[in-house]
């Protein structure tokens, strides 16, 4: 597999699927293909055994790595920093407003704020945990984020609430770009869908938190309530910085920087026996050949990436960025943070005005979103990651319609009867819940899986950057845009940019569900290895 930056104006512009993609193979052909895969599987493998007992090479039904899944909860934990943050959020700006007399426009610059900062630390997480491993970058995000959350809880003014959230979306994007990067390196293949998905769960989770937190503390003096609210985020930031010095570093970084024997020890701890850790470092050391890394060194630092990200990418790598920043594009401008973010205001101009059962509808709102990502993690190996996307983002295409229509009938009502704001209601939570099936946790899964080793930091670091720079858009303007259209013109708005992501996840993201890193970058090359073209070409750009 070559990823080089010289282009070759010969070759036809399409991909070949691998078998278990979407694309239709005959039965011949995939049986000849897997006989061809396993021979070259097993010639690789026999350097130093002629036969692997602990490793299969077929299909299998997902057995989870304890050490794996430990590793990866501890990185996904940093994410529950971010969802806290966006749950809890809701909630205080209600009490924030009022305490600090501050204006409309100044609630959209601090809520959108953490994610335009974001962009700051997502750009850099992808040098930083090339340089010191990805273990020591989810350290330096919690750090980043304490720090934050500190200064947001003893915020004597605006401008200093202000300092605290910058400091937070540092610590947000970095947490956000290296918490699935790590997970998908460290885990098997078979079960790298949910592991690397644990970070929307955590998301998720954190926000509840965050509801509930709001719930609680509601009743507490209006000077003193959102500030324990804020600054609450610092307890969760102490226990990942402790609880990471625990974990193994990524062993395909320990790879690029020559430590091999380190890597070994890494993969013996995330593999079900000594000879599935060779079998997969002989695959990891194999690519990074491929890659043009020629001598693995401690001196590489992630030199290059980016100038060949940007100004002179391949054909598969072209494909690769379209794929990755095209699914984290539509993520944010799904609209979904901001539902969450504005929550209580969509419900205050639905007909509820009381604060605590304001409050109360984000518990039930944050309750749904929770259930349905943790279903879709656990099926994300079963039914691979197009399925679950397309049905999230059609779903909620759908939903956001109802919403703005529901939207649009309070709105000219000068009785806002009770279905109509159930309905409301039922529409938000069905909104986040399909966003949590497909979005949600399938963005981070596939643009942190879809990138060549040597691209991979660097890679979902520019996407994310994307993620985060759409997010604060999209938060600072919501209200704003609302105003002037309605919520019920926003939510049509909404609905017709799912409609447009569904077909884009259609035609450019192939399935990657049960495949190696090493082989899912096939899927964007344009003619397949020559054991791996028995499978009809499908057209991409």
């Amino acid at each position: 597999m070559q990823f080089s930056s010289s282009h070759k104006p010969d070759k036809q512009d399409c991909y070949y699927l691998l078998p278990d993609s979407e694309s239709p193979a005959s039965k011949e052909g995939q049986r000849r293909h897997e006989e061809l895969w396993h021979k070259q599987a097993s010639e690789v493998a026999s350097q130093k055994h002629t036969d692997l007992p602990g490793v299969s090479l077929q299909r299998k039904k997902p057995r989870f790595n304890k050490n794996a899944l430990t590793c990866a909860i501890l990185a996904s934990t940093n994410s529950i920093l971010l969802g806290y943050d966006i749950g809890v959020m809701s909630g205080a700006i209600l009490y924030i407003r009022d305490n600090l007399n501050i204006t409309s426009i100044q609630v959209e610059v601090l809520v959108g704020s953490l994610n335009v900062c974001s962009l700051i630390g997502s750009l850099a997480a992808g040098k930083t945990s090339d340089c010191i491993g990805r273990r020591y970058t989810i350290v330096l995000a919690a750090a980043t984020f304490l720090l934050g959350a500190l200064l947001m809880g003893l915020a004597p003014s605006f401008l200093f609430l202000m300092a605290g959230r910058v400091v937070s979306g540092i610590g947000v994007g970095y947490s956000l770009m290296i918490a699935p990067v790590y997970t998908t390196e460290i885990s098997p293949a078979m079960t790298r869908g949910f592991l690397s998905s644990l970070p929307e769960v955590f998301i998720n989770f954190g926000i509840l938190l965050g509801y509930i937190s709001n719930y609680t503390l509601s009743g507490l003096p209006e000077h003193i309530n959102w500030r324990l609210m804020l600054g609450l985020a610092a307890l969760p930031a102490i226990a990942v910085a402790f609880g990471v010095i625990a974990m193994p570093e990524s062993p395909r970084w320990l790879v690029m920087k020559g430590r091999f024997a380190d890597a070994k020890q890494a993969l013996i701890k995330t593999s079900d026996s000594v000879e599935e850790a060779e079998f997969r470092l002989n695959e990891m050391t194999r690519t990074i050949a491929d890659l043009g890394h020629a001598a693995s060194s401690n001196n590489w630092q992630g030199q290059g990436v980016w100038k060949e990200l940007l100004l002179r990418p391949s054909r598969p790598l072209r494909r690769i960025l379209i794929a990755a920043i095209g699914v984290n594009f539509f993520m944010q401008a799904s609209g979904n943070d901001a539902v969450v973010y504005y929550s209580p205001e969509v419900f205050k101009d639905a007909g509820i005005n009381s604060k605590k059962q304001l409050v109360g509808v984000t518990v039930i709102m944050g309750i749904a979103k929770t259930s349905f990502v943790l279903i879709s993690a656990l099926y994300l190996d079963h039914f691979g990651r197009r399925p679950l996307l397309m049905l999230g983002s059609a779903g909620m295409a759908v939903s956001l319609a109802v919403l703005g229509l529901g939207s649009k009938y309070l709105d000219q009502s000068e009785i806002k009867p009770g279905w109509a704001i159930a309905l409301c209601v039922i529409a938000v939570c069905a909104a986040v819940s399909f966003f949590s099936i497909g979005l949600g946790p399938i963005t981070w899964v596939y643009s942190s899986e879809i990138f060549p080793t040597k691209f991979r930091a660097q890679g979902s670091s520019l996407a994310i950057s994307v993620n985060r720079l759409v997010s604060g858009i999209v938060a600072m303007s919501f209200l704003s845009i609302s105003r002037a259209v309605t919520f019920g013109g926003m939510f049509f708005i909404l609905a017709g940019i799912m409609a447009v992501g569904t077909a884009f996840f259609y035609f450019f993201l192939p399935e990657t569900r049960g495949k190696s890193l090493e082989d899912i970058g096939l899927l964007f090359e344009d003619k397949a290895h020559e054991n791996h073209t028995l499978d009809r070409p499908i057209t991409l750009i």
